[in-house]
C-alpha cells in the first residue's frame, strides 16, 4: 500500500488553500489504497502568535521550532512513496527541505497562488527579509511532479519543469448543496467571503456598495464572512465570523456573490475560490475580469463580469431587481461547478499524478 506524507503549514481544516487543494481528497486517496499522514507547522496556540502583530522573539523561536520539525520529517521521508508539499515546507526563504525530500522520495509540489511574488502579511512585515519568493523556482525544478490551480500558474511552472498538471481549486458539491430557503426574504443579500489577507479586495468595492445602498435603501443588505473584521468605512455590514462548521450555511444566506480583484500579477494567479463557493450553492457571482475568473464565469450565462464601477453598479442592479435571472444564472453556475470544478470531476486527476510519480 503506497504512503503519502503531506507537508503543509497548517493543521486540518484551518487553511482554505489546504482544504480545497488536498484535504477534501483524503478519503478518496484512502479508498484507493493510499495511506496518508499530515505534518504541519502551526498548532492552535502557535497560530495565534504567528499571525498577531508583535511577538518578535516568540516568532523567532517558532521558526527555529519549525526547522527542527522539518528535520524530523526528513528522517521519516524515506518511509513514504510520495512527499506532497503544499505551497512550502517552511515560512522562511529556504528550499533546503524540499530539495532533500526530492532525494529521499518522489516530491509532488502543489500551489494555487503566484507565490513566486513577494507577499507578506501585515503582522509579519519585520520578517520580510527572511522571505525569498524565488525559492519557488528551485522547488519546481526539484519536484518530480507539479500541480497548479490554473493555466497562469502553469505557464510559470513549465519554465522550470515539464511535468506540470493543472487541477483547479474544487468544491465538494455533496457538501455545497442548493436550497431554496433564502429566496422568499424581503432583502436581497450581496455577499463576500475571504480572509484578512484578501479583504483589501473587498475594500475596493465598498464605494460601489454604498451607491447601491443609496439606490435600493433597505431592499439590500451586505454580508461579509471572514476571519477578521475591519473598518468598513461607513458601509453597514452584516459581519459573520468565519467558521469551518458553519461556512456553507453562512454563505447560503447570500443572494449575489462578489469577487472583485485588482489587475495585478498576484490577482492573476488566484484560482477563483470565492466565485466557485457561491456558484456551487446556486448563487450568481459578479467578478472582475482578472485571471481565471473569466474562465469560470461566462458573462450573462452563469454570472456576470464587471470591469469598472459603472459595470458593477449596472450588473448588480440587474440582479437585485430580477429574481428569475438570479435563479437562472444560479442554476447555470451550479452546473458549471459540478461539471468542471467539483471534487468528483477532478479527483482522478490527482490520483493519476500520484500513481505516475511512483512508477
Amino acid at each position: 500500500m503506497p504512503k503519502i506524507l503531506f507537508i503543509a503549514p497548517h493543521r486540518l481544516n484551518r487553511s482554505p488553500s489546504q482544504r480545497y487543494r488536498f484535504e477534501q481528497y483524503l478519503d478518496f486517496f484512502e479508498s484507493n489504497g493510499w495511506k496518508w499522514e499530515l505534518s504541519y507547522l502551526l498548532n492552535e496556540e502557535d497560530d495565534k502568535i504567528f499571525y498577531a502583530p508583535g511577538h518578535f522573539w516568540k516568532k523567532v523561536l517558532l521558526n527555529l521550532k519549525f526547522i527542527l520539525h522539518r528535520y524530523k520529517d526528513l528522517k521519516k521521508a524515506k518511509y513514504f512513496d510520495v512527499i506532497f508539499v503544499q505551497r512550502e515546507a517552511l515560512f522562511l526563504g529556504l528550499s533546503y527541505f524540499e530539495r532533500k525530500f526530492a532525494r529521499k522520495s518522489k516530491l509532488v509540489f502543489d500551489f494555487d497562488d503566484a507565490i513566486w511574488l513577494p507577499n507578506v502579511s501585515q503582522s509579519n512585515r519585520k520578517f520580510v527579509w527572511l522571505k525569498n519568493p524565488s525559492k519557488v523556482k528551485s522547488i519546481i525544478k526539484n519536484a518530480h511532479a507539479v500541480i497548479v490551480g490554473n493555466n497562469y500558474l502553469a505557464s510559470f511552472a513549465r519554465q522550470f519543469n515539464v511535468n506540470v498538471t493543472v487541477i483547479p481549486t474544487t468544491i465538494d458539491t455533496e457538501k455545497y448543496v442548493v436550497t431554496d430557503e433564502k429566496n422568499d426574504k424581503n432583502k436581497i443579500c450581496i455577499g463576500w467571503t475571504g480572509s484578512l489577507t484578501t479583504i483589501k479586495h473587498f475594500e475596493g468595492i465598498i464605494p460601489v456598495l454604498k451607491r447601491l445602498k443609496e439606490k435600493f435603501k433597505d431592499k439590500i443588505c451586505v454580508r461579509v464572512v471572514a476571519d477578521e473584521t475591519i473598518d468598513f468605512n461607513g458601509l453597514e455590514v452584516d459581519f459573520v465570523k468565519w467558521c469551518a462548521d458553519t461556512e456553507v450555511e453562512d454563505l447560503r444566506y447570500i443572494d449575489i456573490g462578489l469577487m472583485p480583484l485588482p489587475d495585478d500579477e498576484w490577482a492573476r494567479g488566484k484560482c477563483g475560490l470565492k466565485a466557485l463557493q457561491y456558484m456551487a450553492l446556486g448563487i450568481p457571482a459578479v467578478v472582475s475580469p482578472i485571471g481565471v475568473n473569466t474562465d469560470i464565469v461566462q458573462d450573462g450565462v452563469n454570472g456576470f463580469v464587471a470591469g469598472s464601477d459603472e459595470e458593477w453598479i449596472e450588473k448588480l442592479s440587474i440582479l437585485i431587481e430580477n429574481f428569475e435571472l438570479r435563479k437562472k444564472l444560479g442554476q447555470e453556475a451550479r452546473k458549471t461547478v459540478v461539471e468542471k470544478y467539483s471534487v468528483d470531476a477532478n479527483k482522478h486527476k490527482y490520483l493519476e499524478v500520484l500513481q505516475k510519480a511512483i512508477k
